[in-house]
């Protein structure tokens, strides 16, 4: 039998995406960090307050992240006492959701949920399931008959989309690009073909302290009359988001800090 699907008859819990903030890594060591009401409601800060099961990209983060929480709302529990799973992730090369992963990892991921107990997920990028390996808890949640609920709070990749003006009613995450200059130049022209045979918005992102590199690439690959946006450090306070063509980013490109992460978006005339 689908451990996913076997019957239960006592109360299942709730699984809860909780939303992180995008300030991960941008932060200096030994400077204060933003407070989580700049970009967090409260009541999602509290629904993290509550919870003692976490499943999560990164233990370490978790907890940082939570002791921020303990400042605004203490927690239900000393943090030493929180459960906090990690992810698995895919094969290298493989950015298929829950690639590899069996029914069974997952239910014993879900198990303080089918226990009875809410359980929480949090993601690197901002909000849980988009642009990052949590999808497949999720829907491992759903096929195990578990409420799923989403709370509000930041993605990048939506934050991006909005700022840039390009077409946001038909727009599409392709992650990372290739290493390889050869595969990350054609991979960029098969883009922004289809870009303008769909008139869809296409965004990427990088390793922060690759995004000059990527920007380069995108510059030398893409045709001077193509949108491009650059959306960087959103909601931070040094952050910014420019949508110029092609032409006028390599008239006057950007001054590029090492540590803020950047969604690339574009749109081809």
């Amino acid at each position: 039998m689908n451990p996913l699907s076997s019957p239960r008859s006592a109360p299942l819990g709730r699984l809860f995406l909780v939303p992180n903030t995008l300030d991960l890594g941008a932060v200096p060591e030994g400077q204060a960090q933003p407070s989580l009401h700049d970009t967090l409601p409260l009541h999602a800060i509290q629904t993290a307050a509550g919870l003692h099961h976490w499943v999560t990209e990164n233990a370490k983060t978790t907890r940082a992240f939570l002791k921020r929480v303990d400042a605004v709302a203490p927690l239900a529990a000393p943090l030493q006492q929180i459960d906090i799973q990690p992810l698995p992730r895919p094969p290298k090369g493989d950015a298929r959701q829950g690639s590899g992963v069996s029914d069974a990892a997952w239910s014993a991921l879900l198990a303080p949920a089918l226990a009875g107990h809410d359980l929480g997920l949090m993601s690197e990028a901002g909000l849980p399931g988009v642009a990052d390996p949590g999808a497949g808890l999720v829907l491992a949640a759903h096929k195990a008959g578990l409420t799923v609920l989403p709370l509000s709070g930041p993605s990048a990749l939506v934050l991006a989309v909005a700022g840039s003006g390009l077409n946001g009613q038909s727009f599409a995450f392709q992650g990372y690009l290739p290493t390889d200059a050869t595969g990350r130049q054609q991979r960029i022209r098969e883009l922004e073909g289809l870009s303008r045979k769909h008139r869809q918005t296409q965004l990427v992102i990088e390793t922060p302290y690759r995004n000059e590199a990527l920007f380069q690439a995108l510059l030398q690959g893409l045709q001077p009359e193509t949108w491009l946006c650059v959306a960087c450090g959103l909601t931070l306070q040094e952050g910014w988001c420019r949508t110029l063509s092609v032409a006028q980013w390599r008239r006057q490109p950007p001054r590029w800090p090492e540590n803020l992460p950047a969604v690339f978006a574009w749109l081809a005339s």
